[in-house]
C-alpha cells in the first residue's frame, strides 16, 4: 500500500508526468475497492470528479491551472456540498442534499482540488471513534479491528489508506488531531476563526474549527493556505491575512523553546508512548530546540468544562432539526408535538440524544449559573494558563491521545471512558489555539487481535504541537523540520483494505 502527497501530485502534473483524469481515476479505483472493508466514504462522487478532472486538464493545457488544480481530495460529510448528499453521519440528514457549498468546499473548488466523495464520521461530530455513525463504523487501515478515531475518522482513514492525498475534517474537542494520531497522519486544528464555518453543520459553535488531514506537514501547509481566510458570511471569521504557510517551512529550530506540560506527561500514558515522545524531543533538541517543563494547572478541569459547554451549544444548534423544514420526518404524525418528538427520536442516535439532554439541562432555569456559566469561567482560566506558558516558551509539545487506537466496542458502552480519549486535545479548543498532531512512532497494541498470533499489533501514535494564536506557520515549520529527520510519516498500513 503506497501513497502520493499533494506536493508530489502537484509536481507530477506540472511536469506533465500524468494527467488529472489519470490521477482521479486511479483514486476512484482504489476507493471503490477499499471502501467495502473500510466503510470510510458515505458518498462517492465519481461522475462529478471525473468531469472536474477533464476540466482541470483543459485548464492546465491552456496555462490557467493553479498548483493544486486537478488533485483529488475528500470532504468530511459535515461540509455542505451543492447537489451532493450531506448527512453529518446521521439518519436525521440521510435525505438532505445541500443547495450550496460550504466556504471550505468553495475555496477548495476555486483552487482546483477535486472532491471525490464525502467521508464517514461520528453522528453530528459527536464521538471519538466513528462508532456513532448512522452508516456504521469506519475502520482503521492499520488494523481493521481498531477504530480510526473520531469524529473525523473517515477523513483520516481515506488518507492513511492512500485513497486520497488529503482530506478535510473538523475539530471541536480533538476530532482532527486524535484521528490523525490513530492513523499516523498530520492533523491541523487552526486558530479559532482562521477558517470559515459557513456551511459547516454546527455542533458547538464556539469550539468547531475546520482543518486539513495529510501525510506531511508540507501538505498540511498547502491545504491550510487554500482553506483559510476571512468570510463575511461567518461572524466568527477573523479578518487577518493568510500567510504563505508552504513558503515558511525552512526556518531553523535553533533556540526554539519547547514547553513540556507536566499535567500531560503523567502515569496515564503507556510507557511505550512516553519513550517515543522522549525520542521525538531528542530529535527537536538535535535541531537546536530547548525544552522546559511548564505547568498548565487547570488542565484537569478541561474535560468537565468541555462536556458542559459543548452539549449546551449542541442542544441549541440541533433544535433546528424538527421534522418540519428538512431532514428526517416521522410517518403519519398525529399532532405537531408528535411530529417533533418522533422525528427527533427516530432521527438522532443515542450519543446525540445524550448530549442534547445534558446540554438542555445545563441551560435550564436554575442550572445555567451552576453549570454553563461556571464552565465558561473555567474555560477562561484554561486560556490564561496557556497564555502564561507562552511567556516562557515558544510552543508546547504533548501527547495527542493517552492511548493508540482502541478496538471496536472497547469504550462504546462507557461514555466517560470514551470522552477521556480527548483529554489531551480538549484544552486547546477551549482556549481557541492552534495545534497540530504528527506521527512520532508506533507501539504494540497491548494484546493480540484476531489473526495475530502471540504478539500485539503495531499502531501509530501522535505527538501534539500547540502554539499561540495564529502561529500555524511556526507549528507547521517545526513539524516539517522534524519530518525531515524522521520517517514515521512515510510508513504505510499493512491492514487488508481490499
Amino acid at each position: 500500500m503506497s501513497f502520493t502527497t499533494l506536493a508530489q501530485y502537484a509536481a507530477d502534473l506540472a511536469a506533465k508526468k500524468c494527467s488529472s483524469v489519470e490521477i482521479v481515476q486511479d483514486c476512484l479505483t482504489k476507493i471503490n475497492s477499499a471502501n467495502k472493508s473500510l466503510n470510510a466514504f458515505i458518498t462517492i462522487t465519481e461522475e462529478q470528479a471525473l468531469n472536474a478532472a477533464k476540466q482541470a486538464d483543459q485548464q492546465r493545457a491552456q496555462g490557467n491551472a493553479g498548483p493544486l488544480s486537478g488533485i483529488p481530495i475528500a470532504h468530511k460529510d459535515i461540509f455542505c456540498t451543492q447537489g451532493v448528499k450531506t448527512t453529518c453521519g446521521s439518519k436525521m440528514l440521510d435525505n438532505f442534499i445541500a443547495p450550496y457549498d460550504a466556504q471550505v468546499v468553495s475555496l477548495c473548488n476555486e483552487a482546483g482540488l477535486i472532491n471525490v466523495g464525502k467521508t464517514n464520521m461520528d453522528e453530528f461530530a459527536m464521538g471519538s471513534s466513528n462508532e456513532t455513525s448512522f452508516y456504521g463504523p469506519c475502520k482503521n487501515p492499520w488494523n481493521l479491528e481498531c477504530v480510526p478515531g473520531g469524529s473525523s475518522g473517515g477523513s483520516a482513514a481515506v488518507v492513511a489508506a492512500g485513497l486520497v492525498p488529503a482530506s478535510t475534517g473538523t475539530d471541536t474537542g480533538g476530532s482532527i488531531r486524535q484521528p490523525a494520531a490513530f492513523c499516523g497522519l498530520v492533523g491541523m486544528k487552526p486558530t479559532y476563526g482562521r477558517i470559515s464555518r459557513w456551511g459547516m453543520i454546527a455542533f458547538a459553535s464556539s469550539l468547531d474549527q475546520a482543518g486539513p488531514l495529510t501525510h506531511t506537514a508540507e501538505d498540511a501547509a498547502l491545504l491550510l493556505e487554500v482553506m483559510s481566510g476571512f468570510d463575511n458570511k461567518d461572524s466568527t471569521s477573523i479578518n487577518q491575512p493568510v500567510p504563505k504557510y508552504s513558503q515558511q517551512l525552512t526556518t531553523s529550530l535553533q533556540g526554539l523553546k519547547i514547553g513540556l506540560p507536566k499535567e500531560y506527561f503523567n502515569n496515564q500514558l503507556d510507557p511505550q508512548m512516553s519513550v517515543l515522545l522522549e525520542e521525538a524531543l531528542t530529535v527537536f533538541k538535535k535541531l537546536g530546540a530547548q525544552t522546559k517543563e511548564i505547568s498548565l494547572p487547570n488542565t484537569g478541569l478541561a474535560a468537565p468544562a468541555y462536556y458542559v459547554i459543548a452539549p449546551a451549544e449542541c442542544s441549541s444548534n440541533l433544535a433546528r432539526f424538527d421534522g418540519v423544514r428538512f431532514g428526517h420526518r416521522c410517518g403519519n404524525p398525529t399532532s405537531l408535538d408528535d411530529l417533533y418528538k418522533r422525528s427527533r427520536s427516530e432521527g438522532f442516535g443515542e450519543e446525540v440524544k445524550r448530549r442534547i439532554m445534558v446540554g438542555t439541562y445545563a441551560l435550564s432555569s436554575g442550572y445555567y449559573d451552576a453549570y454553563y456559566l461556571k464552565a465558561q469561567k473555567i474555560r477562561q482560566l484554561i486560556r490564561q494558563d496557556f497564555l502564561a506558558a507562552f511567556n516562557e516558551v515558544d510552543i508546547i509539545f504533548a501527547p495527542t491521545a493517552p492511548t493508540p487506537a482502541f478496538r471496536f466496542g472497547e469504550k462504546s458502552q462507557d461514555p466517560i471512558a470514551m470522552y477521556l480519549s480527548d483529554v489531551f486535545t480538549i484544552p486547546v479548543n477551549l482556549a481557541g489555539l492552534p495545534a497540530l498532531s504528527m506521527p512520532v512512532g508506533f507501539i504494540n497494541h497491548p494484546s493480540p487481535l484476531r489473526g495475530e498470533v502471540g504478539r500485539g499489533v503495531q499502531l501509530p501514535i501522535g505527538g501534539q504541537l500547540i502554539g499561540r494564536d495564529f502561529s500555524e506557520a511556526q507549528l507547521l515549520n517545526a513539524a516539517h523540520q522534524y519530518q525531515l529527520q524522521t520517517d514515521w510519516h512515510l510508513k504505510t498500513p499493512e491492514a487488508r483494505t481490499a
